[in-house]
């Protein structure tokens, strides 16, 4: 059983009292396999639940009915859009790399279920009718949050293969967008939990929990909770960062040439990590499956035992679900150039400055007679003030107004064509894949038709003058 020191700042007992993991001792093969089919299902269902919780929260923010004839109140919705994509024509593209276009979707839903393997859902719990008792959490070990971290980072991956056995132009945008959200967002999001682990003490997920019996981490570390639930919008490609699927430029991104269950397996990768980030959130920040105060105060804690911190764990989820919701109804979709500055120049420096105030803090409290309560405040303090002039720093637009075209530029019909070297013209498809144009490329077919219609524009100006010199 992992043992570790807990923070006098965030519990009540002496310096150095244990924050106890769970223990696992107990559970035999049937027990591992019966948990594992549970979250299984409970993935399932919660996707499906997710899809009708969505659909109805956004039709009232924009006053609008939803799903509302399937089933009471539409609840069965989602269960006929599920048959829906089962039931559809199962459609493949000739030129496509098979193997790797039918695998991809599959690495991406694989990944995704393998978060909860760590996620402690709940305390122990006694199985009815039964003296047989164990925490309602798969597994864990003292790396357990770096390994939720190598899952993510594995599931990106069926995305970027996916668009790239499409051999499609759309398909391959969105993937290699992808592939820099991931870096982009997944570096600031491993930074807001880095602070966890200082806290904490510990990388295992139920330590961290335990770790969080006084105060939640929440209010304790609220620039790195807030850090992180910017990334994992990002992280999911979720409104307003959904740029790798971005429907108006990239027709559906990485999934355009998916359909029937190929594109169903991308579509329950997305909502099961939604469900895995906002489980992340709710175990390193908001308690884990701790009830909230002051409802953990009655009875002597009764309601943080039991099957009772199921319940609290669920709601603590779906809380952060509905943020989810909330954005999409609220935000519209970035440019890709403020996404990839936002990420690069807004979140990153704050996370930065963040751990190392932190650890100072940290270190000073350790080293001296002070106290880590003296200089946590003004030092969250200091990192707020910093974030804001950082946010509302006025930003050098030169190089913009360099690059806008003027008005003679405008006239243009295709701007640039003067100046374009001889052999600039070229075929997207010659070399079997294709591909965009280079800046000053104009594809062969898009030149030839250029130049038919300023053939046809001449003409026309002729034949008008011509009519007009007659009358």
């Amino acid at each position: 059983m992992n043992t570790l020191p807990a923070l006098a700042f965030l519990a009540a007992d002496a310096e150095g009292a244990p924050a106890t993991a769970a223990d696992f001792s107990a559970d035999n093969v049937w027990t591992v396999v019966i948990k594992a089919v549970l979250i299984l299902v409970f993935a399932l269902v919660s996707v499906l639940f997710a899809l009708w919780f969505e659909r109805r929260l956004v039709a009232r923010m924009q006053s609008r009915l939803g799903p509302n004839v399937r089933g009471p109140l539409g609840l069965l919705q989602a269960v006929y859009d599920a048959l829906k994509l089962l039931l559809k024509e199962d459609m493949n593209v000739s030129r496509a790399d098979k193997a790797i276009y039918i695998v991809a979707p599959i690495i991406s839903v694989f990944a995704a279920l393998m978060v909860f393997a760590v996620i402690p859902m709940g305390d122990r719990v006694t199985i009815p009718f039964t003296d047989y008792s164990t925490p309602a959490q798969l597994t864990d070990f003292p790396v357990a949050v770096l390994y939720i971290l190598a899952v993510a980072s594995i599931g990106v991956y069926g995305i970027v293969l996916g668009g790239w056995s499409s051999r499609s132009t759309y398909s391959l945008l969105g993937s290699v967008r992808s592939t820099a959200q991931v870096i982009s967002y997944e570096l600031a999001m491993g930074l807001s939990l880095v602070t966890v682990f200082i806290v904490s003490g510990s990388m295992s997920t139920s330590s961290i929990v335990a770790g969080q019996t006084r105060l939640w981490y929440a209010i304790v570390l609220l620039p790195s909770f807030l850090l992180y639930l910017v990334s994992m919008i990002g992280e999911t490609n979720r409104l307003p960062f959904d740029l790798p699927e971005a429907e108006g430029e990239l027709v559906s991104g990485y999934m355009t040439e998916y359909s029937s269950m190929k594109f169903a397996w991308f579509f329950l990768a997305e909502y099961i990590n939604m469900l895995n980030v906002s489980a992340v959130a709710t175990t390193l920040f908001l308690g884990g499956w701790r009830a909230p105060w002051p409802l953990s105060a009655i009875g002597g804690g009764m309601l943080n035992t039991g099957w009772w911190t199921i319940l609290w764990f669920l709601i603590k989820v779906w809380a952060v679900m509905f943020l989810f919701v909330w954005v999409r109804g609220t935000l519209v979709r970035l440019r890709y150039d403020q996404f990839m500055r936002f990420g690069w120049k807004v979140l990153l420096p704050a996370a930065l400055i963040w751990i190392v105030l932190l650890t100072t803090v940290k270190a000073i409290d350790e080293f001296t007679a002070y106290s880590f309560n003296e200089w946590f405040m003004p030092a969250m303090s200091v990192i707020v003030v910093l974030f804001l002039i950082m946010w509302f720093w006025p930003q050098d637009t030169s190089a913009d107004e360099a690059q806008t075209p003027t008005p003679a530029d405008a006239e243009s019909p295709t701007p640039g064509a003067e100046s374009l070297p001889e052999g600039s013209e070229f075929d997207p498809f010659a070399g079997g894949f294709p591909v965009p144009p280079l800046p000053g490329q104009i594809p062969q077919q898009a030149a030839d038709e250029t130049v038919a219609v300023a053939a046809i524009v001449v003409e026309a100006e002729v034949a008008t003058t011509e009519e007009g010199e007659e009358s």
